[in-house]
């Protein structure tokens, strides 16, 4: 079967039979996340990190299991994750009187070293950046410096939707490993 041997292809590494699996199942998981969460950014994002881990991973998927289930799995696991995450950023019941002690205490200006730490951070983030491949720089800085949409980047660079999806799961991946190894 076509679905397998893609599979197979994907776990040595191949582009090409990432891409084909994220277009063949990008429907299918995101469409799922979308039933649980009815919102699309977040039902976008669960699926974009369900590929990203299932890629990394792909070496541990069990054909004897079908590679949707293993997929949504996946998914269901990221979207348990996000509600956890969620459920320990709830804000605690304060009073007036708290609410206004805090607001005289708390001085949310940056000083003068907040300020020139993260313009060094934001100079090392750019030049790791530059350590991408040209084509993965272009995606990072659509998406995150031009805050482009999936959308508009795929019309940008004249390729498909799920390439610019794969592209920026790579391109974060990637970024990710020169970051920790510049550390």
């Amino acid at each position: 079967m076509e679905i397998n041997s893609k599979i197979e292809k994907a776990k040595k590494g191949d582009q090409i039979a990432f891409t084909f699996l994220l277009d063949y199942y990008w429907n299918e998981v995101y469409g799922f996340m979308l039933k649980r969460t009815e919102n699309e950014t977040t039902a976008e994002d669960i699926a974009i990190e369900t590929f990203a881990k299932a890629f990394d991973k792909i070496a541990s998927y069990n054909s004897e299991f079908q590679f949707n289930t293993w997929l949504i799995a996946i998914a269901k696991n990221v979207y348990i994750d996000l509600l956890r995450k969620r459920k320990t950023n709830l804000f605690i019941e304060i009073t007036d009187a708290e609410d206004q002690q805090a607001y005289n205490i708390a001085d949310t200006t940056p000083s003068a070293e907040d300020a020139l730490i993260k313009e060094q951070n934001l100079s090392r983030l750019l030049q790791c950046v530059k350590e991408l491949k040209p084509h993965y720089q272009e995606v990072i800085q659509l998406r995150y410096f031009q805050e482009m949409s999936y959308q508009e980047i795929a019309v940008k660079i004249d390729e498909p939707l799920s390439n610019v999806k794969v592209k920026l799961l790579r391109a974060k991946k990637l970024l990710a490993e020169i970051i920790e190894s510049n550390r």
